[in-house]
């Protein structure tokens, strides 16, 4: 309930949740409040162990300032949050942004809850401060964001360390964002918002948090509908994998912490290092480990979440195709070049030859040949990204597209719009761009890089028709009567560009040949 103490005047500022008064600012035709824990710190004893409820507080919690961010290195593989921002493994928090209006519809506002991207390794819900107040502003929704565990903190699997005296689980970061859900269903309604319509949206590695909370028991129930933006579906691996990553890493960190003799079999040595070390080495270590990755494993990465049977049962892949996964409205799609942002030290993807050579040695000569003639020139660099990008965001979107519109409803799209200096740039539709347009980022460096040789309106358009899109969808389970839903037969898909339309089966000889390149995605 918004409680209005006294007489004040911005009485509704102060909400009460489930462990205290929090009070937050209002901002243009918008209500704000930051850094209100949906958990306990994971600090000391609670290191790779699931989240607990946040102790509660006597008084008003400022919350005008966003939360600690998750630890994670500022100059790693990709750039972190700013060194200006409080790193701490006390990070588990959300943001509400709300409409500034007292006259709350009855059963409450539609909710977005957003979960950002960063190759599970960097970035925060705060990486833009006036991200969501255009969705809240001119929709009316009520928009929430969150920080989870990044790098080993959250995203590798130590169970092979684990004994009584140092309990270790996995998928932890996923475990966050289940509780971040659960605050939202028990606290939402006293900002606005109705618990029972929220909408679970994402990017890069937060779509691929959102495909797979589709398949988490843990997460049924506490969203009705689903977004997921160049998701990397397939990056989910089994338990053999990641706990040859988990000991690769505890070698890392030995040498890091100058303990070269620690024994990789012995589980009380390394259950105590992992416990004690600094975050700061930890997020060091994890950046030596996904630097090595690509190449000593190509086409995967080594923060994941992993398939232990329990709170992830299924590959979401297998789930999808088999109607596991929770019946929930589905928009999901990527970017026209996917691939194109992925190089120099953030190349992660399956580009370089040695790379490619490994990927084309799982599959058949025939299936080989197909997949070339999709990609001419094959490995040189322009083809090499596409290839890359394809295979690593494009074709599993396409799988988990088609298998879940078998069993609940599915809105494909593509999106292709670019303004002037990314094209030049050789960089077109890349991975995260559509980000810059649907928040409406264009007073930051990169947006206004991005839109320094023309196309300002053309891309503030686009994201405008996205933003309707989105939360019509968020509000109704349909994102707009243009736009046809997914099915196996005419795969219709909405193309996002300078004038939005819709295709039939896009790259169908592209997919085609996939299906026979890759049959187990």
């Amino acid at each position: 309930m918004l409680l209005n103490l006294g007489t004040r005047t911005d009485g509704d500022l102060f909400v009460k949740t489930d462990a205290g008064v929090v009070k937050g600012v209002r901002r243009r035709e918008v209500r704000v409040w930051r850094g209100i824990p949906y958990a306990a710190s994971t600090a000391g004893d609670r290191r790779f162990r699931p989240p607990l409820p946040p102790p509660g507080w006597d008084g008003v919690r400022d919350a005008a300032e966003y939360g600690p961010v998750a630890p994670q290195k500022r100059k790693g593989q990709f750039i972190g949050a700013s060194p200006r921002l409080v790193r701490s493994e006390d990070c588990l928090s959300v943001n509400v942004v709300a409409p500034d209006e007292s006259d709350t519809p009855a059963g409450g506002r539609p909710v977005m809850v957003f979960i950002h991207g960063g190759a599970y390794s960097v970035g925060s819900s705060g990486e833009y401060p006036r991200q969501g107040e255009g969705l809240v502003r001119r929709h009316g929704v009520v928009y929430v964001s969150l920080n989870y565990r990044l790098g080993a903190l959250g995203w590798l699997d130590f169970r092979e360390y684990s004994s009584p005296r140092h309990p270790f689980e996995c998928n932890l970061a996923l475990r966050d964002q289940v509780a971040a859900l659960e605050w939202v269903r028990r606290n939402i309604g006293a900002f606005g918002g109705d618990p029972g319509n929220v909408t679970l949206f994402g990017e890069s590695a937060g779509g691929n948090s959102v495909t797979t909370l589709m398949t988490v028991p843990a997460a049924e129930g506490l969203f009705q509908r689903a977004i997921a933006q160049s998701a990397p579906v397939n990056a989910v691996y089994l338990p053999e994998t990641a706990a040859a990553w988990a000991r690769e890493y505890v070698g890392i960190l030995s040498g890091l912490v100058d303990d070269d003799d620690l024994e990789s079999e012995s589980t009380d040595a390394a259950a105590t290092m992992l416990r004690a070390a600094d975050p700061m080495l930890l997020a060091e270590a994890t950046t030596a480990l996904t630097v090595r990755t690509p190449d000593e494993n190509p086409g995967t990465i080594s923060l994941a979440p992993v398939i232990d049977g329990e709170f992830l049962p299924h590959r979401p892949l297998d789930a999808f195709r088999d109607g596991l996964a929770h019946r929930v409205p589905l928009v999901i799609g990527t970017n026209d070049r996917e691939g194109s942002l992925f190089e120099g030290r953030i190349s992660i993807l399956p580009s370089t030859k040695p790379r490619i050579r490994a990927i084309f040695t799982n599959t058949k000569k025939k299936a080989r040949k197909a997949i070339k003639r999709q990609y001419p020139g094959l490995p040189e660099r322009r083809p090499a990204a596409d290839f890359a990008g394809d295979f690593t965001f494009w074709f599993p979107t396409v799988k988990a597209a088609e298998r879940h519109s078998r069993y609940s409803p599915v809105y494909f799209y593509r999106f292709d719009a670019a303004p002037r200096m990314p094209r030049l740039l050789g960089l077109d539709a890349t991975h995260g761009l559509e980000l810059f347009a649907l928040f409406e980022k264009f007073d930051t460096p990169v947006g206004t890089a991005l839109t320094v040789f023309g196309g300002r309106r053309m891309f503030r358009d686009v994201g405008r028709r996205m933003q309707l899109c989105w939360t019509s969808f968020a509000a109704s389970g349909v994102p707009g009567s243009a736009w046809p839903r997914y099915d196996e037969l005419e795969r219709g898909t909405l193309v996002f560009d300078g004038v939005d339309r819709v295709e039939l089966d896009p790259r169908r000889e592209k997919r085609l040949a996939w299906q026979e390149f890759v049959p187990h995605v």
